[in-house]
């Protein structure tokens, strides 16, 4: 496999025709190699337009759905954000070079200690990595700025939006399978809040997140 010219096909096919057209956003795709982050049994996959299986029964999103939640945080490097949802590093990694702090929690120790190794070979040194449930957030070091949940949630509570300063965002994937929007929830200064959405996908809930209750036989 041709990695540069896979990543290249990738930025082209992929990224460009989904309406990503930050050129900063684009460049950090090239600059942190994807492949050394998904799981080794997929790096062959690693620039293709799918989810990929990781631990857990969890999923690594798209190149294009990582994509287009950094284009529509539109980040500009003064904010505090938490990532709810470390998984492999990836998108962590690409956070950490558009923002001035970064607070990462994931459930799994593993992904925590695997994200800590490929996070530290891009110098990505304005991230604190955490294992812990953050499916309500992470009220202890809030304010912040911008949230980010990476697993999906029915809908989102008062707890999770008072977290998020007046001018902040918060992206989250919201619904039910196989039918969920991922959506970005603006708090403007007068405390009012607007809702965008950015795409549509199907993805694991976050662990903790309550489940519907269903029929006992």
């Amino acid at each position: 496999m041709n990695v540069q010219s896979t990543r290249i096909n990738m930025i082209k096919q992929q990224l460009r025709t989904g309406d990503v057209i930050d050129e900063s956003i684009l460049k950090l795709f090239i600059e942190i190699a994807r492949d050394e982050f998904v799981p080794a049994t997929y790096k062959d996959f690693a620039y293709s337009d799918m989810q990929l299986e990781l631990p857990h029964h969890q999923r690594m999103m798209t190149p294009l759905e990582e994509a287009k939640i950094l284009q529509a945080l539109n980040l500009t490097g003064n904010e505090t954000v938490l990532e709810v949802g470390t998984g492999t590093g990836f998108l962590t990694a690409l956070l950490s070079k558009k923002c001035k702090k970064l607070m990462s929690i994931d459930f799994y120790s593993d992904f925590t200690a695997n994200a800590k190794l490929n996070l530290n070979k891009y110098k990505c040194n304005n991230v604190e990595l955490i294992t812990g449930d953050a499916h309500k957030g992470w009220l202890e070091k809030a304010p912040y700025d911008v949230i980010v949940f990476t697993g999906s949630l029915e809908k989102l509570t008062e707890t999770h939006l008072l977290q998020i300063v007046p001018g902040g965002k918060l992206f989250a994937i919201i619904g039910k399978a196989p039918l969920m929007q991922g959506q970005l929830h603006t708090l403007d200064k007068k405390g009012n809040w607007h809702k965008e959405v950015i795409f549509e996908t199907n993805i694991p809930c976050l662990i903790n997140e309550p489940k519907p209750n269903g029929f006992i036989f």
